[in-house]
């Protein structure tokens, strides 16, 4: 891969994973809600389950989804209506209590990595990788590179905005504060949802 497709690849994974999507707000909300610990599960999903679609991007899911258009709404659809239930999930969650210990649980490991094949975020980040930094005739080359660099870039973006949530959680004792800041990240959890439903 040359230097400058490799350089721009690097910018353009740093730049998906790191800006705020559906991901990162919710790991800042459970980095809050739950601590670092209990997120790893969470923080594991994100990074395994992009990998994953990343990959399978590149075996041919874009043109999958070239080839049958319905596809694409049903994704559309199932990750609304997910990323609805996970805005609800973040505004209804109680803070933690004087020991730090959250009631609840956090997000698994596995519905962590299934949503990535709902993201709206996610699915653009790899499909518009593989189709701007994979060269024709270069696949067997360029896809492991590319899955190095974005794997990279996932896990210090979810160890970021965790770290994020975690260094506000001490902020956020008062109850009252928590409540909103667990507001505040669920509205722009359903924000997130605008663009792929307009």
């Amino acid at each position: 891969m040359p230097l400058d497709v490799f350089l721009a690849m690097v910018l353009f994974a740093g730049v998906m994973s790191l800006t705020p999507g559906p991901n990162n707000i919710m790991l800042a909300a459970s980095g809050v809600n739950f601590g670092f610990a209990r997120s790893v599960p969470h923080m594991v999903g994100v990074s395994v389950g992009f990998v994953i679609l990343l990959a399978a991007s590149g075996a041919g899911l874009g043109a999958a989804f070239a080839a049958l258009p319905a596809l694409q709404i049903v994704l559309k659809v199932a990750g609304t209506g997910y990323l609805l239930w996970l805005a609800y999930k973040v505004a209804t969650a109680r803070p933690a209590d004087a020991e730090g210990a959250a009631p609840g649980r956090p997000i698994t490991f596995w519905q962590a990595a299934l949503f990535q094949w709902v993201n709206p975020k996610g699915l653009v980040a790899a499909l518009s990788a593989i189709s701007l930094y994979i060269r024709p005739g270069h696949e067997r080359g360029d896809l492991p590179v590319m899955l190095a660099v974005f794997l990279a870039a996932t896990v210090l973006s979810v160890l970021t905005w965790t770290g994020f949530g975690v260094a506000l959680r001490r902020l956020l004792q008062n109850p009252r504060h928590a409540r909103v800041f667990n507001g505040v990240m669920a509205l722009l959890l359903l924000a997130s949802i605008v663009p792929t439903v307009i």
